[in-house]
């Protein structure tokens, strides 16, 4: 049951021979990109292997695809997104690989009970996935190997691991030998005596050593099998990403992520399979077995009440769950704006803060373009380009602020720092926007333009920059009433009842209904044309 061929869902066409030289040299940077590396513990200035020029391999853990993923995934995916994103600005050309697990024990179970065929469940929670992943706005990877389509590549993988003298055959199921391999846990910092059993990793009288991981699972009754030397049986878990990276990137790779979960076992399971594969030829590459991973990059969890959020501990939040009450990028915005390497603590206020704060910057930005269109011809699209220009050059507001973006995401994807450095810009641009034109609002509108395209470029490399001012602000507006459990009308209502009670000067009541409408996300906003509503926070304080 199952194919064993070398394919894989492509949605960008990859560069050709990603392990190929390449004739386009490394791209220079004013500030050089500087990233984490868990194996050193360190950050370190980031290039391509030399023979690669500008090309960059990333591979980042996919989901095991048997549930509706949660607010951690989304966390994961989110964070890559912003690296590759940023490698592109700066002018690398990424192949982006992303796997799908799409038989393990847990799809297993979960078919049984709902009486599915494992193979069609995985389908269709890789399709939710694709859905949620859409909304979020992250870029599609350049190939989605999914594991049953490269069973072949393991079994080839195994066959060396074992003719290596690295692993062993017990009833059917092939283990990785620990004890046969220098080093084990150097990247979790784990040693032997340390080690437990831990997540996916199967206890069994077998095994020559307890640590040591199955490489190669025996058939068992009503489970999706293929063939291989040891009979009928599937992979184990952790050989899929080190065969599916050789098969499309080849021995050596730039970047490797996941969560940080992932760093103990599987990681550290893969980093000594990949190497205990190595062919004659692989070990050249490898310049006498030197990792086959130059950067490893692990994200922090997304924390419920201090502890990580999980299917397994039952504390998990599915994305589709979350978009039913939040706008999708305001989930990203609350994922992204904390440091990818620190933990998100995630809670409701933490998301209405996000969405409140996504309001005001686009409310922003639809002012700007009200106040161009509003200008006529004393801004044409000849301003706009001039703008972008200076940005690009580093001159006045908006180049400033673009420097500083570039800067902060430079040094380890310091999201925080863009956050921060956004906020001056934004609150100078609103003082501009709500000032009298007077006699140089063509120099006026030049520097709203060009604050407007620095944080447009900042939004673009956060991922949050893919909507119409306008159409995202009806957006937000329109889940502040699913929140609130209201409707235009019924605010409409009560915008008219605060009206009547101020009209009859009862203050108290009129201030109660404004105090009532806050307290369910709902700001009441008093001017000269009347009172308008937008979603909002209530202040801790309760003022």
């Amino acid at each position: 049951m199952g194919r064993t061929s070398a394919t894989a869902t492509t949605v960008r066409a990859p560069p050709d021979a990603a392990l190929a030289p390449a004739a386009q040299a490394e791209p220079e940077a004013a500030h050089p990109l500087v990233l984490y590396n868990t194996m050193t513990r360190q950050k370190q200035r980031f290039s391509p292997r030399p023979d690669q020029g500008s090309r960059v391999s990333l591979y980042c853990c996919g989901v095991t695809v048997y549930d509706y993923s949660h607010i951690g995934h989304a966390r994961v995916y989110c964070c890559f997104d912003v690296l590759v994103r940023m490698l592109r600005h700066l002018g690398y050309s990424v192949t982006y690989v992303r796997n799908f697990t799409d038989i393990d024990d847990k799809i297993i179970a979960r078919a049984r009970e709902a009486g599915e065929d494992p193979l069609a469940l995985a389908r269709r929670f890789i399709a939710e996935f694709h859905a949620d992943m859409a909304a979020l706005k992250c870029a599609p990877p350049d190939l989605e190997p999914r594991a049953t389509d490269y069973v072949g590549a393991m079994v080839a993988a195994i066959q060396r691991i074992v003719a290596n003298g690295h692993g062993y055959e017990a009833s059917g199921d092939v283990f990785f030998s620990v004890d046969s391999v220098d080093g084990y846990g150097r990247l979790s910092g784990r040693s032997l005596e340390d080690n437990r059993a831990g997540e996916r990793v199967a206890v069994s009288t077998a095994k020559r050593n307890p640590a040591d991981f199955v490489l190669w699972k025996a058939a068992k009754p009503g489970e999706p099998t293929w063939d291989s030397p040891w009979g009928p049986g599937r992979p184990g878990w952790h050989i899929e990403c080190s065969a599916m990276i050789r098969e499309l990137m080849g021995p050596l790779i730039d970047i490797h992520g996941g969560g940080r979960d992932l760093i103990h076992p599987h990681h550290d399971n893969e980093l000594v399979q990949s190497q205990a594969a190595c062919n004659a030829c692989d070990v050249e590459r490898l310049q006498n077995g030197r990792d086959f991973v130059r950067w490893w990059m692990h994200n922090g969890f997304v924390n419920v009440d201090s502890e990580k959020m999980s299917k397994s501990l039952g504390n998990f939040f599915t994305i589709r769950d979350v978009l039913k009450r939040y706008h999708a990028l305001s989930l990203r915005w609350f994922l992204v704006a904390t440091h990818y390497r620190a933990a998100v603590n995630y809670s409701p206020r933490g998301l209405e803060e996000a969405s409140d704060r996504l309001y005001y910057i686009f409310q922003t930005l639809a002012d700007a373009e009200e106040a161009y269109s509003a200008a006529g011809d004393n801004f044409s699209a000849a301003t706009r380009a001039a703008a972008a220009a200076d940005v690009a050059a580093g001159r006045g507001a908006g180049g400033a602020l673009a420097a500083e973006v570039r800067s902060a995401l430079c040094d380890d994807l310091n999201t925080p720092m863009v956050v921060s450095a956004m906020s001056a810009p934004l609150k100078a641009l609103n003082d501009l926007l709500h000032t009298k034109k007077g006699k140089k609002a063509p120099n006026r509108l030049a520097t709203i333009a060009g604050v407007c395209v620095a944080v447009k470029g900042a939004l673009d490399l956060l991922g949050l920059q893919h909507v119409a001012p306008q159409a995202l602000l009806a957006e937000l507006r329109m889940l502040a009433l699913v929140r609130a459990e209201l409707s235009e009308a019924d605010v409409e209502a009560a915008i008219a009842e605060r009206a009547a009670a101020r009209a009859a000067k009862e203050f108290a009541a009129a201030d109660d209904v404004r105090l009532r409408l806050a307290e369910r996300g709902i700001m009441l906003m008093d001017s000269a044309a009347g009172t308008a509503w937008r979603p909002g926070v209530l202040d801790q304080s309760g003022v």
